[in-house]
């Protein structure tokens, strides 16, 4: 059985290159297709820009199954559609200082408010898999699924993972919290309160979302970090989905790839013997 494949936007700009070798190599980690996706007004004009993007993961991961889409429309509705049954949606912003461009900032943007599954942000400048760390952050006392998604990625990758749990009450103390399967699995979290089985064995980060001393510590650590993962859920009335205060900051100040996760939705992992 195949993982579910990982879908990327290009546009040939340098930000949508660094956005394509996120996606293959997260494609790779899920040992499943990454398809490459191109919304022109004009089809024939995708197809050097769907080429160049193919030779180039054709380089890095010779092995990786690769799909050119080129598709007519605007940018945001194409990549929500094509990334409605897939594992993960790549998109790339501006390293620093909020989202880059008219265009492909505001496929960003539509994305996060939008996208119906996982959106992976490509943020920062650092090379991925450098530090071995995911850092996940809890901002309701629902986030059962957003914990087991990160424990999840954290595995994929080998790395350990960090936590951050918004509390008004709480001063942030950054730990390190070790991640092996045996520790970490859905059902070793309690619906109430998807950090409180982690007590016992391992303290907690805990900051306040409101504080600007609490925010510039989770600004900070996503310095050291590949990864960091934060809930999205859905408006009232189905149309779009909510992103709460640290998800927003994130987005527009992280120093790491964000990746925003649906309420519900279940990480894939690896492709199956």
């Amino acid at each position: 059985m195949t993982a579910r494949h990982v879908v990327v936007g290009v546009d040939g700009s340098v930000i949508a290159v660094r956005a394509l070798d996120l996606a293959a190599d997260e494609a790779a980690l899920r040992a499943t297709t990454l398809e490459i996706v191109y919304a022109v007004p004009d089809l024939d004009e995708a197809g050097p820009v769907l080429a160049s993007a193919a030779s180039r993961v054709g380089h890095r991961h010779p092995r990786l199954p690769v799909v050119t889409v080129p598709a007519e429309g605007h940018s945001a509705a194409v990549l929500a559609e094509r990334g409605r049954e897939a594992a993960l949606t790549v998109v790339g912003c501006r390293s620093l200082g909020g989202f880059a461009g008219t265009v492909f900032g505001s496929v960003s943007r539509r994305l996060a408010a939008h996208a119906p599954g996982p959106l992976l942000v490509v943020r920062g400048d650092s090379p991925p898999h450098l530090h071995n760390e995911v850092l996940l952050v809890l901002d309701a006392e629902d986030d059962a699924d957003t914990a087991a998604f990160a424990f999840q990625e954290a595995e994929l990758r080998g790395a350990s993972l960090r936590i951050f749990r918004s509390s008004a009450d709480r001063t942030p103390v950054p730990v390190p919290v070790p991640h092996r399967r045996s520790e970490w699995t859905a059902s070793y979290l309690p619906a109430g309160d998807p950090s409180a089985a982690l007590g016992d064995r391992h303290p907690l980060v805990r900051t306040g979302s409101q504080d600007a001393t609490s925010t510039q510590t989770l600004l900070e650590a996503t310095r050291t970090a590949d990864l960091v993962v934060a809930a999205c859920r859905p408006e009232q009335g189905g149309l779009g989905r909510r992103l709460g205060s640290p998800a927003r900051t994130l987005l527009h100040r992280a120093h790491c790839p964000v990746l925003l996760v649906p309420a519900g939705q279940e990480s894939a992992g690896p492709s199956a013997s």
